[in-house]
Parts: C-alpha cells; sequence; structure tokens
C-alpha cells in the first residue's frame, strides 16, 4: 500500500506539481508525504506539515532543484517577472548573454517554455501541495486525540495554513488567470487528471477570500500568532491579504473596510526611517508579513538572492531611478547604483549581504506603506480625493523626513505634498509615480501596471514589445504536455 502511494504523489506531482524528476528527488527531510495523513499523525507531522509550506517563500536558493536556471527553479522569479520584466529593472548590470530565459521576459519574447513561468507555477504548487497535506491533518475531527495538539494550537496552525494556501493562488491567479484549484491531497490516479483542469479565476478568488476569512477567524488577536515565532502569519497578515484581494478584484469599498479594521488593530503604522523595514527584523512597526531568513542554519535558510546580486544581477532602469524627484532619500536606499548594489534585496546600505546565499536579511511581502497606498487607490475610485491626497502625502512626508544615507538631512522643499485637487486622473497619476519609488524592486511594478489597464502603454512606452497576451503568463508547456492537454494553454502562446 504505501509503494502505491509514493507512486500516487510521484504522479500527482508530474502532472501538475513538478513536471521534473529533479525537483521530485529534492524533497526537504521529514516533509510531511501522504502516508502521513493517511496513518498515524504525530504532533511533530501536524507542525512539519504547515512549517515546510512556507519554504516555498523563501529566497533561499535551489529548493526545488539543483541549479536548473533553465527551469527557472534556482530561485523565486518574482524579482523576474515583476520587476525586470517592467520599466524598473534590467537583468544585469552589464549586458552578457547569461541566461537568456530572463532576457526574453525582459524585451517579451518569451514562450510557453520560458523557466520565469515555469518556476513560479511550480513552487506555487509544491506550496499548495504541502499545505494541502497541512489542512487535511489539521482538519481531522480526532486529530486532538490523536496527537495532542490544544485547540488554540490547531487553530492557530489551520489560520496560518488556510493563509499560506491564499498566498500562493493569489500568486496563481494573477499571474496565469484561470488555474487548477486544487482543495486536498489527490488520493487516486484518476483524480490527479482530474485536477489538471483550470478553473475560472473567480472561482480561485472566491476561495482566497473565503480562506483568507476564516483564517482571520481563527488566529490570535495580537501583533505576533507566537511571541518565540515572531514570523508566523498573523491576523494583521490575514486581514491585509484579504484588502490586497479585493483590491485586485476592484472591490473598493471592501478595500477600505479592510484597511480600517487593520488599522482597528493598532500594530502597524509607517517606520520613522524607511530602510527600518529592510535592515531590523521583527521590531519595526511597518513590517506586517515576512519570511524569516536565518543564517547558519541545518538546512540552509538564508536569504541566497542575495548570491546573484553579487553575480552582477538584478540592476535598475534608466527610467526607475529619473522616476525618484530630487532629494528623495528612498532613491540611494532602494538602489546604490554608483556601487551597483540593490540596498532592499540586500538588507544593508554598504553592500554587505552581496555574494552571501546565507544571508539573514527577511523578505519583505507586505508592509503598511503599501497598505496605506491600496485605501489611498480606493479612496480614489470612490471619489474621495482629499482623503486620497492625504495618504499619498502621509507617505512622502515619512520619504522626506527620512535622514539620508550620510546622515544628512533631506534639503528644505524637497518632496513638497501633492495640492488640493478635484481631477481624479491627476491624483491616480500622483497615486502611480508614489506607488512606483516607494516600493521599488519590492515585486510589485509589472501586476501593479497590469491591474491598472497600462501595462500595454507604459512598456510600448519604454521601448519593450508588450502585447495583449502578455496580461497573462503562459501556462507552462511541460504541464500542459504532462497533463495529456487537459489543461489549456493562455491565448497567444
Amino acid at each position: 500500500m504505501k509503494k502505491n502511494r509514493n507512486i500516487l504523489m510521484m504522479l500527482t506531482a508530474v502532472i501538475l506539481f513538478t513536471g521534473c524528476k529533479k525537483q521530485l528527488d529534492t524533497d526537504a527531510i521529514g516533509l510531511t508525504t501522504l502516508d502521513d495523513v493517511n496513518e498515524v499523525p504525530t504532533l511533530n507531522t501536524v507542525e512539519t506539515a504547515v512549517s515546510s509550506s512556507y519554504q516555498l517563500m523563501s529566497n533561499r536558493l535551489n529548493i526545488l532543484a539543483q541549479w536548473d536556471w533553465g527551469g527557472g527553479l534556482v530561485f523565486q522569479n518574482d524579482y523576474v517577472l515583476q520587476d525586470i520584466a517592467s520599466d524598473d529593472a534590467e537583468k544585469k548590470w552589464s549586458p552578457d548573454g547569461d541566461q537568456p530565459w530572463m532576457d526574453d521576459i525582459n524585451n517579451f519574447t518569451f514562450t510557453s517554455t520560458n523557466g520565469g513561468p515555469n518556476g513560479l507555477w511550480k513552487y506555487s504548487y509544491e506550496g499548495i501541495k504541502r499545505i494541502n497535506l497541512a489542512i487535511q491533518l489539521l482538519r481531522k475531527p480526532d486529530i486532538g486525540t490523536i496527537t495532542g495538539i490544544s485547540n488554540e494550537r490547531r487553530n492557530q496552525l489551520l489560520g496560518e495554513a488556510l493563509f499560506i494556501r491564499s498566498f500562493y493562488y493569489f500568486s496563481l491567479v494573477t499571474n496565469f488567470g484561470d488555474v487548477p484549484l486544487i482543495l486536498k491531497p489527490v488520493q487516486t490516479y484518476q483524480e490527479a487528471f482530474e485536477v489538471a483542469v483550470r478553473a475560472p479565476k473567480t472561482a480561485i478568488w472566491d476561495t482566497i477570500k473565503a480562506d483568507l476569512s476564516l483564517s482571520k477567524s481563527l488566529l490570535p488577536t495580537s501583533k505576533y500568532s507566537s511571541a518565540t515565532e515572531k514570523w508566523r502569519v498573523s491576523k494583521g497578515a490575514a486581514i491585509a491579504l484579504q484588502a490586497k484581494a479585493a483590491l485586485f478584484t476592484k472591490d473598493w469599498p471592501q478595500v477600505l473596510t479592510l484597511v480600517q479594521e487593520l488599522d482597528a488593530l493598532g500594530y502597524y503604522h509607517l517606520n520613522t526611517n524607511y530602510f527600518s523595514s529592510f535592515n531590523t527584523e521583527f521590531t519595526d512597526e511597518e513590517v506586517i508579513f515576512a519570511y524569516d531568513h536565518k543564517t547558519q542554519q541545518q538546512p540552509a535558510n538564508g536569504n541566497g538572492i542575495c548570491a546573484p546580486l553579487g553575480w552582477g544581477f538584478f540592476a535598475p532602469s534608466a527610467d526607475f531611478l529619473n522616476a525618484f524627484e530630487a532629494n528623495d532619500p528612498r532613491k540611494l536606499y532602494t538602489v546604490n547604483a554608483a556601487g551597483q548594489n540593490v540596498n532592499k534585496m540586500l538588507g544593508s546600505t554598504d553592500g554587505a549581504n552581496k555574494g552571501n546565499d546565507d544571508a539573514a536579511n527577511n523578505r519583505i511581502y507586505i508592509r503598511y506603506a503599501d497598505v496605506l497606498l491600496w485605501k489611498a487607490e480606493a479612496l480614489i475610485e470612490t471619489a474621495m480625493l482629499p482623503e486620497a491626497i492625504a495618504i499619498i502625502n502621509e507617505v512622502r512626508a515619512r520619504a522626506r523626513s527620512t535622514v539620508a544615507i550620510d546622515g544628512s538631512a533631506p534639503p528644505a522643499g524637497t518632496l513638497p505634498d501633492r495640492p488640493a485637487s478635484s481631477d481624479a486622473a491627476m491624483v491616480k497619476t500622483w497615486l502611480i509615480s508614489e506607488r512606483r519609488v516607494e516600493l521599488g524592486f519590492e515585486e510589485h511594478r509589472m501586476l501593479d501596471l497590469k491591474r491598472w489597464g497600462i501595462a500595454k502603454a507604459v512598456m510600448t512606452a519604454h521601448g519593450k514589445n508588450y502585447q495583449d497576451r502578455h496580461d497573462l503568463y503562459p501556462i507552462p508547456q511541460g504541464e500542459i504536455d504532462a497533463s495529456a492537454g487537459t489543461l489549456v494553454q493562455n491565448p497567444g502562446y
């Protein structure tokens, strides 16, 4: 029986989650399997099922394969698909022929075999596969009796698990549109093929929102779900991702309601210094959700993305650098062009961590400045322009009051407040500009351009061959082939 189950797990992985034997051979030691779910689980099984599902959010190198550059599996590809693809970033400081699949993303000449979308798909579905095992365990009626887990801990872990599944599906639906919706471990050969069918994106969004609503109700009402493991999903993170889902589905009143709910917790504020989110860990007031990288761990859990930065990867475009107003401290805190350092990604302002594949700096996914700008956008869309302008000015005020890297104060007149205006289009332009400079190199730009419906115009002006089909990435061709054609490709690919 055990042998058959293992074969089934491999079949399921080949059909949908992985598509390559190399990845199947690199599962972490002690990873929860379908055998663990179907047999008698232990408390450790339950804990591991949840904690291992976080791993796919990390910047760690080679989680799914060993140096599979062409398959897009060396690291998560958000920086490639959202920053390099946009008008913000280039592949390298000095153009070369290294990793041409990244050039194809940058130039919009990519096809359905490109490693970028392939890696995003595999990371997300591997995360979903793991978390579905955890959810099934946590929903066993007798799990407390079997394992001794307390009801409080069970609720917390289930709340985390539902957030994690929503997180991965958010990435999938925003990048691919309709995708397979898999909400439980696959039990039979027939199921393995049946799940390889694209569900409408409306069903994906409905599931994300329902999972997050339940997640929020299960998580403890405190800034951190755990005082000793502050990296875990919190109630604030669940509310914030709810608000982001409402933003992407243009439910403007719900965005405002959820941001108000988040504010009512009283946990999150703009840091005094703009860079504090990137060089401090769980002591600032702004970060809502981040992956907790640690150095000198076994297995390794360092921030591996710092390694390719040492190899010349990830550079700002001239257009991005020119987007900053004079003396804006955020420019140098984001990118030191003279030193060829992306400071945000390094978590340092002096080049520390560059080339280090075991750096300890966290990966930030949601911070309060981002949330404030969601609120400003919803206010614009609901014709509350003075309130929207006030928020934009709040973000600008923090920026201009931040001490520059050299310790000096920005000169008087830096980043003046936006004036009162009844022109919604102009205020929206201010919002777009503010998001770009506030959140640069945080993997938001391309998704922003797409949801605003301006990606084609902006990228064409930037000299890129952006076509309507590029509003979505292609389903990886290997996944379509493995499904025997059950998965249908996005138009134009």
